[in-house]
Parts: C-alpha cells; sequence; structure tokens
C-alpha cells in the first residue's frame, strides 16, 4: 500500500460515517493520477497555499481599510483564524480535517480590496453582477495557473462556494444553500466565528467601539473576552451536532439566538457605521475609475494572457480589479490619475 491508501484506510476505521472520505471523492474537474502521499484534499489544500491568489490575501483588508496598525486582521490572518476553528470543530466530530482545511484556506481567495466595500462596488458596476464566494470559485477553477485553474476537487469547490451567508441564515435551513458535505458545513459555521469574534476585537482596538458598548444579554451567554466567546461558540456547536449523531449541524438556541444579535450589533456600530461609510466612499470612488480605465485600455489587462483564453472584456477586467490588494489598487490608481512630483534641481 502507499501512504496515500494507508491514510485513507485510517479514515475508513477512525472517521464519522456521515465524513467525506478522501477514498470517496466526487474528483476533479479534469481527472488526474492520485498522489503515492497525499490525499486528494491534502493536495487541493497544498495547491491552494502555494497560490498567488493566497499570498495577495495578506494585503487585503477585512474590515479596516488600510489600517496602520500591525495587529488589525487581513483576509490572510481570517482565512487562518476559520482554519483553525474549523479543523478544531471537525476532528471534534470525526469529521475529515483535510477537506475542512481546503475549503477553509480557499473560502475567500476571490475577494476584492478594500473589503465589502470592494465587493459592493463590483456588484454594482459589472453586468451580472458579483459576489466574492462565486469569484472565489472562479479562481480556482479558471484564474490560477495561467487560465488553467487549480483543478481542484468536486468537495472543495462546492464548500467554497456554498461558504458565504452575508446577512442571511448563518446555518441555512434549505440543502440547497448548505455545502453538500458536513466539512464545508462546519467551515461555513467557522468562518462567522472567526468574523464575528475578530471584527469585534479589531472595532474596539480602533476606537469604533468600547467593551461596555456589547449588549450585556451577549456577553452573559457568549462570554467578556475574546478567547471565551470562541470557546463558547465552538463548544456549543460541537455538543449541541454530536446530540443529533450528526444528522444536523447546528448550535443550541440559546448560544444561537445571541450569535446573531452579536451579528447585528456589528452590522450597526461596525460595518456600516459613518465612519466605515465615509472610507467605503472612497473605495468606491477608486474602483471606479480603475474599471472605467481599464475598460478604455483592455489592452493593459490582456497583455500577459493568451489570446484564446481571453473572455469578454467586462469579465476580464474585473478579474484584475477583484485580484487586487488595497495597496496594489491604492498604488495604481496613483500612478494613472495623480500628477507626478516635479523635481527641481
Amino acid at each position: 500500500m502507499t501512504i496515500r491508501e494507508q491514510t485513507e484506510e485510517i479514515e475508513r476505521k477512525t472517521l464519522h460515517p456521515k465524513a467525506r472520505l478522501s477514498s470517496k471523492s466526487k474528483g476533479r474537474l479534469r481527472p488526474e493520477k492520485e498522489d503515492e502521499i497525499r490525499t486528494c484534499f491534502q493536495r487541493d489544500r497544498d495547491r491552494i497555499i502555494h497560490s498567488k491568489s493566497f499570498r495577495r490575501l495578506k494585503h487585503k483588508t477585512q474590515v479596516f481599510l488600510a489600517p496602520k496598525g500591525d495587529h488589525y486582521r487581513t483576509r490572510l490572518t481570517h482565512v487562518l483564524e476559520v482554519s483553525q476553528i474549523a479543523r478544531t470543530a471537525a476532528r471534534a466530530l470525526r469529521l475529515n480535517e483535510d477537506l475542512t482545511e481546503a475549503v477553509a484556506l480557499g473560502h475567500d481567495l476571490g475577494h476584492t480590496p478594500f473589503g465589502h466595500a470592494g465587493e459592493d462596488v463590483m456588484r454594482e458596476i459589472h453586468p451580472g453582477g458579483f459576489e466574492h464566494y462565486r469569484q472565489s470559485l472562479r479562481v480556482v477553477d479558471f484564474l490560477e495557473n495561467d487560465g488553467r485553474g487549480l483543478n481542484l476537487t468536486g468537495e472543495v469547490r462546492d464548500g467554497i462556494l456554498k461558504h458565504s451567508k452575508g446577512k442571511g441564515l448563518i446555518i441555512p435551513l434549505s440543502k440547497a444553500d448548505a455545502a453538500e458535505t458536513l466539512e464545508g458545513q462546519v467551515v461555513r459555521v467557522s468562518d462567522i466565528i472567526a468574523y464575528l469574534n475578530h471584527d469585534l476585537d479589531d472595532a474596539q482596538r480602533a476606537g469604533v467601539i468600547k467593551k461596555s458598548d456589547i449588549p450585556s444579554e451577549i456577553t452573559k451567554v457568549l462570554g467578556d473576552t475574546h478567547s471565551r466567546r470562541i470557546d463558547t461558540m465552538v463548544r456549543d456547536f460541537i455538543y449541541t451536532s454530536l446530540k443529533t449523531d450528526l444528522n444536523e449541524l447546528r448550535m443550541s438556541d440559546a448560544v444561537y439566538g445571541q450569535v446573531n444579535r452579536l451579528r447585528d450589533f456589528l452590522y450597526e456600530r461596525v460595518y456600516e457605521n459613518a465612519r466605515a461609510k465615509q472610507e467605503f466612499r472612497k473605495a468606491k470612488k477608486i474602483l471606479l475609475d480603475l474599471y472605467a480605465y481599464y475598460l478604455e485600455h483592455p489592452e493593459e489587462v490582456f497583455k500577459d494572457i493568451p489570446v484564446e483564453q481571453r473572455p469578454n472584456k467586462r469579465r476580464m477586467v474585473c478579474d484584475f480589479i477583484a485580484g487586487m490588494t488595497d495597496r496594489f489598487a491604492l498604488m495604481t490608481y496613483e500612478r494613472l490619475f495623480l500628477p507626478e512630483q516635479w523635481m527641481v534641481y
């Protein structure tokens, strides 16, 4: 037996009957020979980590645009926190950790610069709209590897596509809205556990809110510190799901109610407050101008892309701008639209 086959045998013996086994994967868009050492989900994880779009996450905003402090979260630190939470839950539930980790690390690859402000702009100006989870799937299916994509397994692709919830239900009632694997569903819940807690932490660091502003009902149930809130949510999610024998992944009513209340609090006081909206207007101006410029100068986007791989002009401009980091967008805007300083000798 190869090392991969030994790992697959361990999965069959130790994972929950409802876990997705590597040996039972739906496979890839383009069939490939299996690796001797790594399972298919381990290879997906590695491909994501080594991709250019993953590295760019370190300079993409989570909430606060172009923060000057060293400790604010970025998209990269966010996906790492999601991965850690998701792996903890997956291991406790005896699900496939490798599949869970691959989905967690790849779920935000399609995010625009300037966080959700950037996504709102692209949704407004791009024909057909824009959703970061669909763009994430486009990244792994097409944009990486010079148009060849990463050729990920169907389970990872599905988990990436179904991870987002916006203001919708954290745990969807409809099967059509949920990932087809329990591992993908774990990532969806882990995503919100991560971002609610680190966004609250960053908002306090930025002085947008104070600890005393958090409603007492939330702290009473979830905890009054960053670590206690995460611990409460993760433990509740694990133990409540175990009570159903994984027929349903869920939280208890008490905790789920306060998680939703915390999300509403963050939308009101952080995501949609006056200071944030003022910065979002600046980001919108930058992306609108960049989009218009590259529509007029598509050769600057297409120059490194083979002719046979070029889709329509608007689609490629959207892909190009969505792939920008915050600082690259700012540098490009300055180069294109601001006058250069003249040196006087």
